[in-house]
């Protein structure tokens, strides 16, 4: 395992990661987050990534609970948590859902220690933008987060190039903790967020990439190409939006294109998904999921595929991949 520094600051994150997204709680209990989070640990894996909102809470109940068991240094991990949807979406939901303002956020920050069980958070996100929440109030409750030591850094997820670059500027301006990182969604079928509109942050303010869903939720599998399975995520309660895309006819033909390429390099088709994105010398880490050990010791081979991507490679998979993306 290789390490990468996030984006322009000093630390340093495993260019791949384990994420929390849709598997803990409703797929992995603790005894099976521990067992996973200790293979990927014991592989060089040092960032863990979780969100406020995934299980309404549990996910970073379930980390924080393996975390505790495990008794890593906490020098020798590095765990993220998201903000935006709140988790008391009933009743009396204002300012605690669907928000970024100031009230929220310092109170989502202690329930998330809480939670997890921490001191402390290595990184938070802003999970989505918030358009009734004027970007200044957003950029000073974040940088508190960090003055008051509940967080070390600070980035954004899913924030458009410009507004990213006005809560630089913000904090440029006011002398406060600007934001490091930006966490998009990277895969073979969607790019330009990645490679076009933030081509210019990457040196102009030092932005870092913690990029998720390297397989398209599945679809970079190749387990959709014939429908979708029972047991696959695209079958599960709530991840009906993922359906449209993951039958796709067009992207289904491209992976079977891909597994060919695969096969040439000795590698399955999603590890061959995963190499390329980490390929990318702008994505400070990957962010892989699975809900079993066997899923995640094959995503972690991914690793081994990176150096046999070479242009040449690159080439053949642009030319199956490219034509599709977004």
């Amino acid at each position: 395992m290789n390490y990468r520094r996030l984006g322009r600051s000093g630390l340093q994150v495993s260019e791949l990661s384990l994420g929390s997204w849709v598997t803990y709680h409703n797929q992995v209990d603790e005894g099976a987050a521990m067992e996973m989070m200790a293979a990927a640990f014991d592989a060089g894996v040092n960032f863990f990534d979780n969100a406020e909102a995934y299980a309404g809470g549990k996910s970073e109940e379930v980390m924080g609970a393996a975390i505790r068991a495990l008794k890593w240094p906490r020098l020798n991990y590095v765990v993220s948590t998201k903000f935006f949807w709140g988790l008391d979406r009933e009743g009396h939901a204002t300012n605690r859902k669907d928000t970024l303002n100031r009230k929220y956020l310092s109170q989502a920050i202690d329930g998330s220690l809480k939670r997890f069980g921490l001191d402390f958070i290595d990184l938070v996100y802003c999970h989505r933008p918030d358009p009734n929440t004027p970007i200044e109030e957003t950029v000073w409750a974040m940088s508190d987060m960090i003055t008051r030591g509940k967080a070390l850094y600070w980035g954004t997820s899913e924030w458009s190039a410009a507004d990213i670059r006005a809560a630089w500027d913000i904090a440029e301006r006011h002398h406060l903790h600007k934001p490091a990182m930006e966490q998009p969604q990277y895969h073979l079928f969607h790019r330009k967020r990645v490679e076009e509109e933030y081509a210019r942050l990457y040196d102009d303010i030092g932005l870092g990439l913690t990029t998720w869903s390297p397989l398209a939720s599945g679809l970079l599998t190749g387990k959709y190409k014939s429908g979708i399975p029972a047991d696959s995520r695209g079958a599960m309660k709530g991840m009906g939006f993922l359906q449209e895309s993951l039958a796709d006819q067009n992207k289904n033909a491209a992976v079977a294109e891909l597994e060919g390429v695969a096969a040439e390099l000795g590698c399955s088709v999603s590890q061959l998904a995963i190499a390329w994105v980490a390929k990318n010398p702008r994505v400070s880490t990957v962010i892989t999921g699975a809900s079993k050990l066997s899923q995640l010791q094959s995503n972690l081979g991914a690793v081994d595929v990176m150096p046999k991507l070479t242009p040449e490679v690159m080439a053949k998979i642009d030319a199956i991949s490219a034509p599709l993306a977004m």
